[in-house]
């Protein structure tokens, strides 16, 4: 569904106009392409201490322009905030007021990110990375380091230019140069990230590898995508393919043309099937593994909703919801476990929601079901890590699909705008978040809720 407002502020005249009016100004995303750049201009690495050396040489390690002071730059690409080793809270100032200083010399589409670690115990949007049983940390430490969430999610609500701000967070005695770390740093430095800001990528343990090719991280890798006929489905398929993965595609047998369509499109293979089978998980297992030996990656995406105040709910509506987009979930997970099949570091990617995060009137059923995914992927990743792999949601916002096409005008106009990028994102946005979290190179990311949203301002 094309965004009408969006084109209209993007010509010269309708920005100005805008502007004049005070009106939202939203600007077109940078996105990934093929062979562009990692990030539009140098990258300027700010903190003190070994641990930020670390940081900037692994990014020269890209052949990246990195600096450590912002002289005789004029528009920066990215800034980094390497604070890992923050103490206490007064240490925040240099780094965050040099951020302040070159702000408005960030490119369009530019990024900050900040590294640094979590306050034990409390939750930023993600599974805990840290165990319980972790060495105590001392308060001025922890408000250090709890002090960096609030400073990056309000930055993220000032930037402009289509520019977001993100966060890795690094588990005690995770190194900033392990693997899961670089991997989410330059994800969130990416057009990959177009469309998640505000948000925080825990990196739980040194596991994880970074891919021999960064635009084909899934080269030899098979996955299999449900709900994929289709809208955020069928782009994820798309992305998976094209980094590399052979892909089995599955969905109802009442979208079996368009099915077919994308499996020929892919060369992928197709598998009509409903997952409320009781027998779904053991059916992809089996099909993947009779085409290609082993399947490494499941994303469950397949969601249905039944919308209705719950004064006026009844019965059907609100089991047919959990039952696809919840239930299904937990009975699939449990047969791959169970089954034989699975490669040697399996990785499940669950489509949950920002409505299970902040609700939504009228969702009371798909909230609740998107909730439950939620909490399904925090206490399955102990299983998964067990073996090897690792289990993360996405949580998209309001993504431009047929779905969200069917809202009334005036309501879409608005849930387009209540994000810090001012407009709605795009299935490929989504594909990409989903992407990261299969490959090799978020090893170390486990149990963990990525939401793709703009940072939507109601719950964010």
């Amino acid at each position: 569904m094309a965004d009408t407002y969006l084109d209209l502020v993007s010509s010269a005249s309708g920005g100005k106009l805008a502007r004049q009016l005070g009106l939202p100004a939203p600007v077109r995303l940078r996105r990934h392409r093929p062979g562009a750049p990692l990030v539009p201009g140098p990258v300027l690495v700010l903190g003190r201490g070994e641990e930020a050396d670390r940081i900037a040489a692994s990014l020269l390690g890209w052949d990246l322009d990195v600096r450590r002071h912002p002289e005789d730059v004029h528009r920066f690409g990215a800034v980094v905030l390497a604070l890992t080793e923050l103490a206490e809270p007064g240490e925040l100032a240099e780094p965050a007021l040099g951020l302040g200083a070159v702000l408005r010399t960030l490119a369009p589409g530019g990024r900050v990110v900040t590294v640094s670690r979590p306050a034990p115990g409390i939750g930023t949007g993600a599974a805990s990375a840290t165990p319980a049983a972790a060495e105590p940390v001392a308060p001025a430490v922890a408000a250090a380091r709890q002090a960096v969430v609030g400073l990056l999610r309000s930055v993220a609500q000032e930037l402009r230019g289509g520019a977001t701000a993100n966060g890795v967070l690094l588990a005690e005695g995770v190194a900033p140069e392990a693997p899961s770390v670089l991997g989410a740093l330059r994800f969130l430095l990416s057009g990959r990230s177009a469309f998640v800001s505000g948000q925080f990528v825990t990196v739980g343990d040194d596991a994880g590898r970074l891919p021999d090719e960064w635009e084909a991280p899934l080269r030899g890798k098979v996955a299999a995508v449900t709900g994929a006929a289709r809208g955020i489905g069928a782009q994820i398929a798309r992305t998976l393919t094209e980094a590399g993965a052979r892909v089995v595609v599955v969905d109802v047998p009442a979208a079996g043309e368009p099915l077919a369509a994308l499996a020929n499109e892919l060369r992928a293979v197709a598998l009509q099937l409903d997952v409320t089978d009781p027998r779904a998980g053991e059916r992809v297992l089996g099909l993947a593994r009779e085409r290609f030996g082993r399947l490494d990656v499941v994303v469950h995406n397949a969601g249905i909703t039944r919308d209705k105040l719950l004064a006026n709910m009844d019965a059907s509506r609100w089991s047919s919801v959990l039952a696809v987009n919840l239930e299904s979930q937990l009975r699939m997970n449990e047969q791959l476990l169970a089954g034989e099949g699975l490669g040697e570091a399996p990785r499940i990617v669950c489509l949950a929601s920002t409505s299970g995060v902040a609700g939504n009137r009228g969702q009371t059923n798909y909230a609740a079901s998107k909730a439950g995914v939620i909490g399904m992927v925090a206490a399955t990743a102990p299983l998964l890590a067990a073996r090897g792999g690792t289990v993360n949601a996405v949580a998209p916002g309001f993504v431009e699909t047929e779905m969200t096409a069917r809202i009334p005008a005036a309501r879409r106009q608005v849930a387009r705008r209540l994000n810090s990028l001012q407009q709605g994102g795009l299935p490929e946005d989504v594909a990409q978040a989903v992407l990261f979290l299969a490959s090799d190179a978020a090893g170390g990311v486990n149990g963990q809720t990525l939401r793709v949203c703009g940072q939507n301002l109601v719950g964010a």
